[in-house]
């Protein structure tokens, strides 16, 4: 929604655009079991919902000022489940189509729902596998662009997760990742801010497909002194679903207070008339653990995957999806499975209503804005309504 817009050619150039993200959900996960037992034994509380939230409300203003290549963002971030607020700003230049550089806050592009993707996934949010290996949000400096057929972002920042830590108490190392995605047979999506939605909503008359990749390499602290055996670093869960700074997750009484993670992603989508099939491989390596204690491993590795499929039983209104996901770990597996409808009432890909039910089983995850709780096994239904203009 454009505010404000000057002439071409006025002496300061300027357009000011308003974009807003909702997303209000009802959830129930009460058919989960109350407690799940971690590798080592420990039994641990399953944390039941069933509520209605405000899972995420974003209000963007952003544009070009003074020059039509000096691009800038001013977002607030607002989590009702999470009882978050995080206000952001972007600066950003840019040169040519294959190149600009910004500067801000991001999500850090180590998985492809982290590349300007949200909220325009097939289900109701980021599957369990997607949220246990993926990084998140922090502040840094990209360079993005297209060449050819060929989009990529490269990216520098804090660490994998640290919108709610304070300056004073980020480490000195830096996240280094990128995201490199081809789509050969055109691009995958409408222009717009729904380009790399996951569903065909336009039912594409010819096939169009994506090939992507991304690694993240991040040096992480726990941001919190050693005798505090709940750390203020959350970004990190080992597949037991403990997460991996506190105090005995690896062994009884000993905390790591800094450790290397290293995620490579491949992911891959076809679409074409109304159908959307979309897969995505996750590998994550952790090492060189600093711990105050003995630990009985020297690094962990797990991997696994996500699938969806989605199609519009009638086009441009109503859509029915399968979808799945898996983890393989070191200290356990996990896996879920779910289904839903997604009806767009108007005649509009920004504004849906949609219904799931899934089953999961051991979620090794647990994020206030997503559906999931570490350990939850058994069925959850959720209705949801998104709009995002």
């Amino acid at each position: 929604m454009i505010i404000w817009e000057t002439p071409e050619g006025a002496q300061v150039p300027f357009l000011l655009k308003f974009n807003v993200n909702t997303q209000i959900r009802y959830l129930n996960t009460l058919n989960s079991a109350e407690t799940f037992t971690d590798h080592l034994g420990v039994v641990r509380e399953v944390h039941q919902r069933n509520d209605i939230t405000v899972n995420r409300a974003m209000f963007i203003l952003g544009g070009y000022v003074f020059d039509k290549r000096a691009k800038y963002s001013f977002t607030v971030w607002t989590s009702a489940g999470a009882a978050s607020i995080v206000v952001a700003g972007n600066i950003g230049w840019s040169f040519s189509k294959a190149l600009t550089i910004t500067g801000g806050y991001t999500g850090v592009p180590g998985t492809r729902s982290l590349v300007n993707t949200f909220p325009f996934f097939a289900s109701t949010d980021r599957s369990m596998a997607d949220n246990f290996f993926r990084p998140a949000f922090t502040q840094g400096a990209w360079a993005s662009g297209e060449i050819g057929k060929v989009s990529y972002l490269g990216f520098v920042g804090n660490g994998l997760n640290t919108l709610n830590i304070t300056a004073n108490k980020i480490d000195t190392h830096l996240v280094t990742s990128g995201s490199v995605w081809w789509e050969p047979l055109g691009a995958y999506g409408e222009p717009g801010k729904s380009r790399n939605m996951y569903d065909d909503y336009f039912s594409s008359k010819k096939v169009r497909v994506r090939f992507g990749t991304s690694f993240t390499h991040s040096r992480e602290d726990r941001f919190s002194n050693l005798d505090q055996s709940s750390p203020e670093n959350t970004s990190m869960y080992n597949s037991d679903g403990v997460l991996l700074f506190a105090t005995g997750a690896f062994a009884p009484g000993v905390t790591v207070n800094e450790a290397t993670y290293r995620m490579w992603a491949a992911d891959f989508g076809v679409k074409w008339n109304g159908l959307a099939i979309n897969g995505q491989y996750f590998v994550r390596w952790i090492s060189d653990f600093d711990a105050d204690g003995p630990l009985p491993l020297t690094s962990t590795f797990d991997h696994g995957a996500e699938f969806t499929a989605g199609y519009f039983v009638k086009p441009r209104k109503l859509m029915v999806y399968g979808r799945g996901s898996k983890v393989y770990g070191e200290f356990g597996d996990s896996w879920e499975v779910a289904g839903g409808v997604k009806w767009h009432f108007l005649p509009t890909e920004r504004l849906w209503l949609s219904a799931e039910l899934m089953r999961t089983d051991k979620v090794p995850y647990s994020g206030a804005f997503t559906p999931y709780t570490v350990g939850m096994t058994g069925w959850a239904p959720m209705v949801q309504a998104v709009l995002a203009f």
